[in-house]
Formats: structure tokens, sequence, C-alpha cells
């Protein structure tokens, strides 16, 4: 942006140009000329001046008829217009006020007269300029459905429209005591780089997470903001500007589509066999099968049918809360262990150990806030990767579960191959950011571990995978939050 005032001086004589060039030349001013009414409209239209020097006395078209005609124009019609007239002219002033003029200097001009007049002149339109602008600005921050909000040095909220104050809980017109990372930690997760060493987030904006989620309730879904950050430019207390994009949809959406198709595709095919084998096989033989070897085939075909409705059932119901927002029952820790079986035996892992080094007593008074549904989602997408990127198909994954005091942490090592460090610095890396290395190949690991992620990161927890040491395959950490029931809760287990 040019910070120097713009002045347009209009004359058709070149010695009176120069010699307000020679006036204004070095007070800070970019100057332009015109020697002509027309010339001076079609410059005027192009550079916006902030202040237009006009000469009444012009042939063709004199000074009036230009400032008539900049007042008329509806983008010009706000620059400041001193017409320049002869000392005794009386006539020429009259007329110039009815044309619109702002101020007058007249001839022979008075250097410091001429200088000062430009100064205030310029000055004060800069300064109407700016508070229109902060004026429309305002206005569109206020009205605009995204949430912005201005920080200073100390992260300390400057400014905020109401669209921010909302996902921050502000009530309108209060002051606001605490930080902008403070306000973050209240009421959100931070979703951080995972690493295998990572570092707590200090209180510099230049550390802000890139994604921050608010946990799922009875009566609303989680809700997930993405950071955007820009630093502005000058000396102003005022140093950055942040939008708080809600992205909750997309996350949501993409995460239906993915956990609906990997569910089809794990928990359906098992019990599709029998009934496309079993039906099959009747149909080819069933003028020569006995009664006996009918009833059996039945069986094996009711039971497949069984299982395939139960499936869709709980796949349904599972998609249908998450959709509503509605609570789904959070999953026991002996649930969780049943779970790692269940995931087992739908993949067809043969070589799967589950240790627990410090035992928790009375398991079933303590849980996660993750459902048992969810759990087997996250289990799922971890052991199938396990299976799929393991050179035969057939990993041996060892999983270590450990109580500490508020958390519960899940280590999951395999034996597979190593990853790059790009692929484990991208591995949890939001699918929609649109991530080009995130293609479902080997080379990246598809929409599943970053849907993991927003899974984890939800209700607090956090995730990090970094390759094993002793040898071939990853190693994936995930702590959960543990907590204890209370069972004067309005919720009840089954």
């Amino acid at each position: 942006m040019n910070q120097k005032s713009t002045v347009l001086i209009v004359d058709d004589q070149e010695a009176m140009r120069d010699a307000l060039e020679g006036m204004l030349s070095n007070q800070g001013y970019e100057l332009a000329f015109a020697t002509n009414g027309q010339e001076a409209l079609d410059i005027a239209a192009k550079l916006l001046p902030d202040i237009i020097l006009l000469d009444v006395m012009m042939p063709g078209m004199d000074g009036f008829e230009v400032c008539q005609r900049l007042r008329a124009d509806p983008v010009l019609a706000k620059v400041p217009i001193v017409m320049v007239t002869t000392l005794d002219d009386q006539e020429s002033r009259v007329r110039s006020i009815e044309a619109g003029a702002d101020d007058f200097i007249s001839k022979p001009y008075n250097k410091l007269e001429l200088r000062a007049r430009v100064r205030t002149t310029t000055n004060l339109n800069r300064y109407q300029r700016l508070l229109n602008e902060q004026t429309k600005f305002k206005w569109m921050f206020e009205n605009t459905d995204e949430a912005y909000l201005v920080l200073n040095n100390d992260n300390q909220i400057t400014y905020i429209n109401a669209k921010a104050r909302l996902y921050l809980n502000l009530s309108t017109d209060v002051p606001i005591a605490e930080n902008f990372m403070a306000l973050l930690a209240k009421h959100y997760h931070q979703v951080h780089e995972p690493s295998k060493n990572p570092t707590p987030i200090d209180a510099t904006l230049i550390k802000l997470p890139p994604y921050i989620v608010r946990s799922d309730t009875k009566t609303a879904l989680p809700f997930w903001l993405r950071i955007d950050v820009m630093e502005m430019a000058g000396e102003s207390e005022e140093k950055y500007l942040v939008h708080l994009c809600n992205v909750t949809d997309t996350i949501l959406a993409t995460r239906q589509g993915w956990t609906f198709s990997g569910q089809i595709n794990h928990k359906l095919r098992t019990p599709l066999m029998p009934l496309v084998a079993g039906s099959e096989f009747l149909i080819k033989n069933c003028s020569d099968i006995t009664t006996e070897k009918l009833q059996d085939f039945l069986e094996m075909i009711h039971t497949g049918a069984t299982r395939l409705h139960n499936q869709i059932n709980k796949i349904i119901n599972y998609t249908e809360l998450s959709k509503q927002g509605e609570a789904t029952e959070p999953c026991i820790v002996t649930n969780l262990l049943e779970t790692i079986t269940t995931v087992k035996e739908l993949l067809q892992i043969e070589s799967l150990f589950v240790s627990q080094p410090n035992k928790i007593e009375n398991l079933d008074d303590f849980y996660i806030p993750i459902s048992c549904e969810g759990v087997e989602i996250v289990l799922t997408e971890l052991f199938s990767n396990a299976q799929k990127f393991h050179p035969t198909k057939t990993p041996s994954i060892e999983v270590d579960i450990k109580a500490k005091p508020d958390s519960l942490y899940i280590q999951i090592r395999d034996n597979g191959i190593h990853l790059s460090p790009e692929q484990l610095g991208n591995m949890w890396t939001p699918y929609y950011q649109g991530s080009k290395h995130f293609t479902g190949e080997v080379k990246g690991m598809g929409l599943g571990l970053s849907m993991v992620g927003s899974l984890i990161w939800e209700v607090g927890g956090t995730c990090q995978a970094y390759n094993r040491t002793e040898g071939e395959g990853i190693v994936i950490e995930l702590t959960l939050p543990l907590k204890k029931f209370d069972f004067e809760l309005d919720f009840e287990l089954e």
C-alpha cells in the first residue's frame, strides 16, 4: 500500500504546474499532473487522489465543470477539491462553492499557506478514509457468520466479534480478562502436532495449534475449529488477526463416510460369505440334495443372515447416533479388552498379544469417554493398517495397556515396515487439508488415521507414531482420559 498522499495538480499552463511542483515536490507527496479537464477526470478515476488542486480558468472544460463532474461520480465525490483562483475573483469563488469545491487558493501563491492548506486537507482526508474503512470492516466483521478476533503481543484480545464470542463462550460486551490461550484451554482440547518427544505448547502465537476441538455432550456433537492467523504490519499494538473457522461439518461428514465404508468392508464381508456360498450351492444342487443337507444349508444361511442383520443394525445405530449428536455409552475398561479380541477375530489376525503391566482393579468401575463402537473403529483401522503394510500380510501385534492416575495408555507395536519421517509427521494430518501425500498408497496413510486422530482428540486424548528401534515396524501410542463412574449421573449402562 502506498503510504504517501497523492496530489493531483490540474492546470493548462506549464508555468503554473511547475510552480506548484516546486512548492510540493519535497513535502512527501506523490504528485500527478493534468493539462485539461478530461485528462483530470481520467487521472482522478485511476489514482483516486487525496486532494485535487484545480485551476478555474482552462480552455474547453473549465474548473467548474470538472468539479461538478467529480462530485457526480460516486467514487470520486469524496475527494477534496481546492480551486485555484485569482486574489479578487469573488464571482469564481461563489461558483466554485456551488460546484462543490472544499477550499480556495489564490494566485499568486503563498508557499507557506499553500503547503499548510494541502497538508491539513490531505491529513484530514486520509484520516476520514481510515475511519470509513475501519467502520466498514467493523460492520463486516460484526455481521459475518465467521469468527474473528485481534490479539496483541501478549495474546490479549483487543477486538472480538460476536461469532468469536460465541465460540469462546464470552458474554456480549463484557471485558475480557483472560488471554486467548487461557480461553482456548478452558473450552477446547488443543490438537498438537504429534512427535516422539512432544513439547508442551507455550503461550506464544506461533505455537497456536492449527485445530481445536470441544468434546461432544449428550445434546451436541463434537465441535471443531481451524485457527488461521495473519500477522499485521506496522507498529500498532494490534499484532495478529485470528480467524476461527468452523470445520465441524467437514470433519464429521468425512468421518461418517469413512466409518460406514470401513465397517461395511470389515464387518459385513464375513456374514455375507455363508449367504452367498450356501445359496449358490442350493441353486446348483437343488435336485440332488437330501432333506437333511437342505436343513444344514438353510441353517447356515439363516445364521449368516442373522449376523448380517445384527451388524447392519449396529452400524446404522452408531452412525445415526453420531449424526444426531446423541450420547453414546462410554467404553468400560473390561469392554476394551473384549473389543481387542473382537477386532482380532474380525480381521483374522493370528498373532496378537495383550499385556497389562499394572492391572486396574475393579475394571467395571472405570471407563474411557469414547464408545465401544468408537474404540472398535479405532482398533480396526490400526490393526488393519498393520496387516495391510506388513510384507506378508501376517503381522505380529503387541498391545500394552497401562493405567495412570487420570489416563489410560495404549501402545500398539507391529513388526511390519518402517515409515519415512515425512509419513510419520503427516500421519494424523486432517484429510480435508488436501495433503498431496495422502492418497491411500503406502506413500501416505490414507483417510483412516486422520479420522482415528480426530476421534482421540475429541475426548482430550493424544496420539503419536514412531518407528520401532529394536526391529522393523512402527509403534502407535494412544493416551485416553480414564474416569471412574459416578453412579449418580443421569446415564445408565446396559
